[in-house]
């Protein structure tokens, strides 16, 4: 059975659940669990170059992004009080607490290079090592030294030179998206198949997930192609059309072809106004399907946004014929 967390390292939570988690399993005497860490971002503008964090807590806008790391029914300001005496419960040692406004960026790229490197065994030794130097040693982990250091105490010896190379950029964007996609909102959350768990629950919370993902029905694995399309059209849904194009790009260049395909990719150019191409994309599939009313106002509302009102006419009143419900 694979488990996703999905989490920040820079939220005190992941930490907090990550023990939790590891209580659970411990007890757990179902079938064998695959742990992976996906990214999440609770604080995506962090500054290239870390600052004291002390000094980030006085901006009120710090509970925004501490919202987006914790219990439901747990406020921001409770979030700070408490964390620290959970965290010590938790065996996570005293004093507990970031002392760096730190870009988890380049954390997460390790992360998602030791799991290509080394599986599930060495990602879990990297986080590990990532969230002790953060939260426990009071480490800025924005620092490439501090990541080498890290990345040769978990085993991950080469880990500091990949990410100088800039390794796992691409596979990070990927998998942020890919979160945004499936509904991720929260760090941790934890998913398996098409159950999730949001926040650091208690180990009995966590033990009763995986007994309800151990029990669930089998998901069909879908083709790698079908699940991206999927996402890039949830994230088309959620208003995020170039994250949609991101996940688009690899099936455009294989599959450039496939219908699906070209009509997702074409509202993607609509809704992030690429108009030029949105037109190029949408007369050629006009032209191979005359009678689909939705690419016909699509197309008409483009050459609209284009200022070529005459060009649009047409193709607005042919829509409208067809389907004038949708005019």
């Amino acid at each position: 059975m694979r488990i996703e967390i999905w989490a920040d390292v820079v939220c005190p939570w992941a930490y907090i659940g990550k023990r939790r988690l590891e209580a659970a399993l411990a007890a757990w005497e179902g079938e064998p669990v695959e742990v992976v860490w996906q990214p999440y971002r609770i604080d995506p503008m962090a500054p290239a170059k870390a600052e004291p964090l002390a000094e980030w807590q006085i901006d009120p806008l710090v509970d925004d992004a501490l919202n987006a790391c914790g219990p439901e029914d747990v406020t921001p300001g409770e979030n700070r009080i408490r964390v620290s005496q959970i965290a010590a419960d938790e065996g996570l040692g005293t004093p507990f607490g970031a002392m760096w406004r730190a870009d988890s960026g380049p954390a997460h790229r390790l992360i998602a290079l030791a799991y290509e490197e080394g599986g599930a065994e060495l990602q879990n030794a990297v986080v590990e090592e990532v969230l002790k130097a953060h939260f426990v040693d009071a480490q800025d982990i924005s620092d490439p030294a501090v990541l080498e250091r890290v990345a040769r105490t978990a085993g991950f010896v080469h880990g500091g030179a990949r990410l100088a190379a800039g390794g796992g950029t691409h596979q990070v964007k990927e998998a942020l998206l890919r979160g945004k996609a499936i509904g991720v909102r929260t760090s941790p959350t934890l998913v398996a198949g098409t159950l999730a768990l949001a926040g650091a629950q208690h180990p009995d919370a966590m033990a009763a997930f995986l007994r309800d993902a151990a029990q669930a029905p089998p998901v069909r694995e879908l083709p790698e192609e079908v699940r991206r399309l999927r996402q890039a059209e949830s994230l088309l849904d959620k208003s995020d059309p170039l994250g949609a194009l991101t996940l688009l790009r690899p099936l455009l260049a294989e599959h450039g072809t496939d219908r699906a395909v070209q009509v997702l990719a074409a509202r993607a150019y609509y809704h992030s106004a690429q108009l030029e191409r949105a037109r190029v994309a949408l007369e050629r599939l006009t032209r191979d399907t005359p009678d689909d009313a939705y690419l016909r106002l699509l197309l008409g509302r483009t050459l609209e946004r284009q200022g070529r009102d005459a060009d649009a006419a047409p193709h607005l009143r042919l829509a409208a014929a067809m389907r004038p419900d949708e005019v």
